[in-house]
């Protein structure tokens, strides 16, 4: 059984219940002090256009400005040489101008400092149908899911009489209805538009054009069906208003309205004001001993689901599946009552079988198709939540009835005494670091001032005689724990405002001002020559690495080199390599690339270049890729040869053979046993080894042309530099 009651005693609020099966469903509650603007139809004027968000601010009359987007701007207001064919509308710049005068409906209320927000595709409401001036088509409502049936009703509306560019969308509530009660109902709906475009030119631009029905007659006309057996009124005029709207709209369910007479409370005689207390508690009960947990954002609302004493025989997944059943139910049924919108987060129970998981979701959006609002409800997701989002016209119950908390501003949470305490203590170190103030006096909180009395009576004391200045704490009920009053004076006795708050501020920006941050992006942006002469530099050291310290071959798990067939490399270092003039040959031509090379400003651009060559040097050496002599920074070419004498010219280089052959074969010394003669290939089978000067390890080399060791490895000797274009310069390191 389902029933509806109206309790309007009080003139300044109306409340309106259904109940079904004895639990209350819907709650619907209007002020005289909030007014109303939901469906009203005003005539603006455009105040503002932003671009950026596609979207202007339109002044219609109220204290806060509308918003509308680019998106609820109907066709009618497009010129004609922007018109397109597709869904794309032209930028909302193109289509409005700051001071044009627009026909707007406010379809959501402005919630804390947002304004409502407005449309031009207006609705006019009947009982069976929606009127949509300037839309010639028309639709069948989103709750009617049957197709038959939405073919019949949409064959049945294209058979009404209706004027041109006059759409219209039958209701839910006229499924059953004959034609002649739908064109009844279109007949007054084209009544009512008519008085509106009369107002509208009539009234002056900001002006109310049309406004909806009282929260009584829009309840009957949007709630009320047939399935209600009885509407109860404690009011008599309420009761005489609501049985006139009956008889024009629905005569044959007029006779359903009763005055209620009784001395008991209409509410409390049907035992609603306990379920309506309930609507404003934080934790809801469920039946099974469950409980879910509502936690209500400025545009999200999250709902946790948990067991509680909820406690079965059975496994954990059937419990689990069982408990978010009900919690489903319930959280369909706590939108409704609250009236919460925007997006919703629901954490139901971890269900592990795929199956309960789409039972749930299927129950949830069953439930939420007796809402009126429009919703949209997404899958579980990988953490268990299942989201949703639920029109919003107008602030919900809790923040229509209660106001944010003056002491914790809508947190729930204040500071302790001693935390309190010590800011209060802070505060007393600012105020009496200003020159002009002698005499500071606080009043705090008492618990708070008992505090500080009795921790922090010696840091008091050192604060006053370290300044010379006198501090009073003063305790006072009526001072929020969080607030702290501050009265100074100066020498004279003349009172010196202070706030620690903006002295703070203030101060913080005096020191930003005078050490300003560098930010990252300013850094001094070098000209245009200079950038191209680093290029030149990088471009010379890439190609002195790549040429004169080539990279080292990779090296496979026993060390031996990857990237080479059987027979290739394994000779180079038993003298098989390449002939020494090809290799000359190709060092000339590299001498020969650097030195072309131009650079502007060259004492500054050598330095660089020469400091580089040396760290590139000593980064192989510490590697142990070179040894202490190999490529020393002077048989590095400069770029500059060609300008400056002390690079080495490549005319002067010495021979092939004589590169090849050791200092101690060059000067007629005996050669040691075992190495070849000068100017004769290694013998084949032996390899070459050669002792490093760092930490006494072994390192193989090997490389096409090498014809013997080095003798300062051998014996300890510091050896002299080779030039580039030798033995080691072809070799693979």
């Amino acid at each position: 059984m389902k029933e509806m009651f109206i309790n309007a005693v009080d003139t300044e609020e109306c409340r309106i219940a259904i109940i079904e099966d004895n639990e209350l469903q819907e709650l619907y509650i209007e002020r005289a002090s909030l007014e109303h603007h939901v469906g009203n139809v005003y005539k603006g004027r455009v105040t503002n256009v932003e671009p950026s968000i596609q979207a202007a601010f339109i002044d219609y009359g109220l204290p806060k400005n509308g918003f509308l987007h680019v998106s609820d701007i109907i066709p009618n207001y497009i010129p004609e040489s922007l018109r397109r064919g597709g869904p794309m509308k032209p930028p909302i710049q193109q289509i409005l101008k700051r001071g044009q005068e627009v026909i707007v409906q406010v379809t959501k209320e402005g919630i804390g400092t947002k304004g409502p927000t407005l449309t031009t595709y207006l609705s006019i409401a009947g009982r069976y149908l929606v009127l949509m001036p300037g839309l010639n088509r028309v639709g069948v409502s989103r709750k009617i899911e049957d197709e038959s049936e939405r073919s019949g009703l949409r064959e049945m509306l294209e058979s009404l009489e209706r004027p041109k560019n006059l759409g219209i969308i039958i209701r839910t509530a006229g499924l059953d209805q004959t034609k002649r009660e739908l064109q009844r109902d279109l007949n007054y709906l084209q009544r009512v538009w008519k008085m509106i475009l009369e107002k509208i030119q009539s009234s002056k631009c900001p002006a109310e054009i049309f406004v909806e029905s009282d929260l009584v007659s829009r309840t009957i006309r949007d709630i009320f069906t047939n399935d209600i057996e009885t509407i109860h009124v404690d009011d008599p005029e309420v009761a005489k208003q609501a049985t006139n709207f009956l008889q024009i709209a629905m005569p044959r369910y007029a006779n359903r309205v009763k005055l209620y007479e009784e001395r008991i409370p209409l509410f409390h005689r049907y035992g609603l004001e306990d379920a309506i207390a309930k609507v404003y508690s934080r934790t809801v009960p469920l039946p099974s001993g469950g409980y879910l947990v509502i936690d209500q954002a400025e545009a999200l609302v999250a709902i946790d689901v948990n067991s509680g004493k909820f406690r079965t025989e059975k496994n954990a997944e059937d419990a689990a599946y069982k408990l978010n059943l009900e919690a489903a139910r319930e959280i369909a049924r706590q939108l409704r009552l609250r009236d919460l919108g925007g997006v919703i987060v629901m954490d139901f129970v971890d269900m592990r079988l795929e199956r309960h998981r789409a039972e749930v979701e299927e129950l949830l959006r069953k439930e939420m198709k007796n809402d009126r609002a429009r919703s949209k409800t997404l899958k579980t997701s990988k953490f268990g939540l299942i989201e949703m989002t639920r029109q919003r016209m107008r602030p919900s119950i809790e923040r229509s009835t209660y106001m944010e908390c003056p002491h914790c501003h809508g947190s729930g949470l204040i500071k302790t005494p001693e935390s309190m305490s010590l800011e209060v203590l802070r505060q007393l170190m600012l105020a009496v670091s200003q020159d002009e103030i002698v005499q500071v006096e606080v009043t705090v909180h008492p618990s708070v001032a008992q505090y500080i009395h009795n921790r922090k009576r010696k840091a008091l004391v050192r604060l006053e005689e370290r300044t010379n200045k006198r501090i009073m704490v003063m305790a006072d009920p009526a001072v929020g724990q969080e607030a702290a009053a501050f009265h100074c004076e100066d020498a004279r006795g003349i009172q010196v405002k202070f706030d620690p708050h903006e002295t703070a501020r203030r101060m913080g920006e005096k020191f930003r001002a005078s050490h300003p941050v560098r930010p990252a992006t300013a850094a001094v942006e070098e000209p245009v020559e200079a950038a191209e002469e680093a290029e030149e530099v990088a471009e010379v050291a890439e190609k002195v690495e790549s040429r004169v310290l080539p990279a080292r071959p990779p090296r496979d798990r026993r060390g031996r080199r990857r990237g080479r067939g059987r027979g290739e490399g394994r000779g180079e270092g038993r003298g098989e390599g390449r002939p020494a003039e090809a290799q000359e040959h190709e060092n000339e031509h590299a001498e020969l690339e650097i030195e072309s090379a131009e650079v502007s400003g060259a004492r500054e651009q050598d330095e660089l270049r020469d400091s580089l060559r040396d760290e590139l040097a000593s980064e192989r050496r510490s590697s142990g890729e070179i040894g202490e002599t190999d490529y020393p920074a002077s048989a590095i070419p400069s770029r500059s040869a060609g300008r400056r004498e002390t690079s080495v010219p490549h005319e002067t280089l010495p021979p092939a053979a004589a590169v090849t052959q050791p200092p101690a074969q060059a000067a007629g010394q005996p050669v040691p046993a075992g190495q070849p003669q000068p100017g004769q290939p290694a013998a084949p089978g032996k390899k070459r080894r050669r002792r490093g000067h760092r930490g006494g390890r072994n390192r193989r080399r090997r490389g096409p042309g090498a014809t013997g060791s080095t003798p300062g490895a051998a014996g300890g000797a510091a050896p002299a530099p080779e030039a580039p274009g030798g033995d080691e310069m072809a070799d693979g390191e």
